[in-house]
């Protein structure tokens, strides 16, 4: 049986959590524009209506900036649906293939891998 938990078997790991966390930021900030909109068409307050369109704007670049980053690093290609497409598979299968993991065997032995006491 393979120790998920060991290190050794995190290979690429580190690029796939940063594509995710990425692409999470990316649609919350996405989700943040569109109730910037809402907030700005509901309220009557000029003052208030100023602060949200200025926010807006923060936001809609912050968009951009994480766009930026997710295209040099490979993790999203709006203009190329081909290498999207092999991204979101290669992201589909790794959800499944950690889903299929036995992450909490019965035996939680670590076999001396962690400083942790005897019991």
């Amino acid at each position: 049986m393979q120790d998920y938990l060991d290190p050794r078997n995190a290979e690429g790991m580190p690029n796939l959590a940063d594509s995710t966390f990425a692409m999470d930021f990316l649609i919350s900030v996405k989700t943040g524009i569109r109730n910037y909109g809402f907030a700005i068409t509901e309220t009557a307050n000029p003052e208030l209506r100023r602060i949200l369109a200025k926010q807006l704007e923060t936001a809609i670049d912050l968009h951009g900036d994480i766009t930026d980053l997710m295209i040099k690093n490979g993790w999203l290609n709006p203009h190329d649906f081909t290498k999207q497409y092999k991204v979101d598979m290669k992201g589909t299968e790794t959800a499944v293939q950690i889903a299929q993991m036995t992450l909490f065997p019965m035996d939680t032995d670590r076999g001396g891998m962690f400083a942790t006491p005897n019991q």
